[in-house]
């Protein structure tokens, strides 16, 4: 059997390496019109950082696993055809804000058409709205050139840092079809590909509709504890109470339990906003706006708790940052990945840069290009931005130092060494609640984190 999956992103790569790993009598070829991308997959670094990522890949690459820009002969090739494109939130048109926008996943649709010319099985990998398939199987049996399409629903529940590991132990795969003999022929074929290395038990099946909304449903669920214990932060640090306590509190009720009740400068990533607002869009369409206002307030809190963690630092450095070094640690969305999208860092660096700070940033996965793109200033230096080689050189000179993201490796820096460097007095704002504040105050900095009254 050969597989081809269109789009060679943070998705569709590491998944296509998992499969052809797991399944090495099965060719996976992954396509892409960008080519520097697939040459990054190719001959490294590779496009997308993953704990454990390279070493999958490298076991695969050139034996069953193939990266390539030549769409039309995998599209031929292949009997299994995944789609894993971006599907990023629409911002012009009907729904502009809020649906998703899903020209490209059309386009696919359209080659696939066009270029196959045996019977194939199409798989939605990509985050789509609810009856999508229905969409895409209008595009393909349009053609009337003789092959007949079955299209699957097999949404990614992947965690980003984690993915390898989620790809390789899920907590379970979904996949959902039509509910006739060939759709059914269709999702049996996709369970047996899994179930190389999957317990079968772990393989959900579904219709099509439920697979699609099963995706939304569940990251507007875990952005709605992050939005739940970031909107308790709040009231911690009014009321006296320590939010790392209340969450470990609640977490113990087997109810709960304690995941996703970290509080935070807020959630970024591709999806959790998308999805939601791509929710909320849904919910309006088909009449139901008590139940998209009620989503759409995950969203509003994830928003207030980014102006409110800049907020905090401005009154903190007595109301005005202008002119002042601001370093910044972190502007991946997460640790263990190069993904910044939608990250908090982005919201929270504008917002210091409005109020005429000069921010340093460090990283060590993302690079001054990815920073320059994504705040949208081609001269970072005119700007007032620098990034910077290692966290030592960012923090020196600096009036106070940001966590936006949680490496580990800012928990064991030289937090003596950085204060003789910065300028006194020194403030540290954890936005992620990893630092051991009690330890920064006898150094002798002014320390806060999220959710903890007055810094204590």
């Amino acid at each position: 059997m050969n597989i081809c999956c269109i789009g060679a992103g943070y998705v569709g790569g590491p998944t296509m390496a998992m499969i052809a790993h797991k399944c090495p009598k099965i060719k996976v070829t992954v396509v892409d019109i960008d080519a520097r991308r697939i040459a990054a997959w190719n001959h490294g670094p590779l496009p997308v950082f993953e704990p454990g990522l390279d070493d999958v890949v490298q076991k695969a690459r050139g034996k069953n696993l193939f990266f390539s820009t030549d769409i039309d002969t995998a599209i031929r090739e292949a009997k299994i055809i995944f789609i894993s494109v971006n599907t990023p939130t629409k911002m012009y048109g009907v729904g502009a804000g809020k649906a998703s926008d899903l020209q490209y996943v059309e386009l696919c649709a359209r080659r696939i058409a066009e270029v196959a010319r045996d019977d194939k099985i199409v798989v939605e990998k990509s985050t789509l709205p609810v009856r999508t398939a229905e969409s895409v199987r209008a595009i393909l049996m349009a053609q009337n050139s003789g092959p007949k399409f079955q299209v699957l629903s097999n949404p990614e529940f992947l965690a980003e840092g984690t993915a390898v590991r989620d790809l390789e132990k899920p907590d379970r795969v979904l996949i959902g079809g039509v509910q006739t003999v060939e759709g059914q022929a269709a999702v049996e074929t996709l369970v047996q590909v899994y179930a190389h290395w999957v317990p079968r038990e772990k393989i959900l099946t579904t219709n099509l509709w439920s697979s699609e909304l099963s995706k939304l449903t569940a990251n507007a669920f875990l952005a709605q504890r992050i939005s739940s214990i970031n909107a308790i932060s709040a009231l911690c640090e009014a009321t006296g109470a320590d939010v790392d306590e209340v969450a470990h509190a609640i977490g113990t009720d087997s109810r709960i339990g304690p995941k996703f009740l970290k509080a935070s400068v807020g959630f970024g990533g591709s999806c959790f906003q998308k999805d939601i607002l791509n929710l909320v869009y849904l919910c309006e369409h088909f009449g139901l706006p008590v139940v998209a206002n009620y989503w759409e307030q995950v969203v509003t809190m994830n928003d207030y708790q980014k102006r409110r963690f800049t907020q905090r630092i401005v009154r903190s450095l007595y109301n005005t940052v202008a002119n002042k070094r601001l370093a910044m640690l972190g502007f991946a969305f997460k640790k263990d990945t190069n993904d910044t999208r939608e990250s908090p860092a982005i919201y929270v660096c504008k917002d210091l840069l409005s109020e005429r700070a000069k921010v340093s940033i460090y990283d060590p996965q993302v690079t001054a290009e990815k920073v320059s793109a994504d705040l949208g200033i081609k001269d970072l230096t005119a700007a007032g931005v620098e990034v910077c080689a290692d966290a030592y050189a960012a923090a020196k000179g600096a009036h106070a130092l940001i966590i936006c993201t949680e490496w580990d490796e800012f928990k064991s820096l030289d937090y003596d060494r950085i204060y003789d460097e910065m300028q006194h007095p020194a403030f540290i704002f954890d936005g992620r609640n990893v630092l051991d504040l009690a330890a920064l105050r006898k150094i002798g900095f002014t320390a806060s984190g999220i959710g903890k009254s007055n810094g204590e």
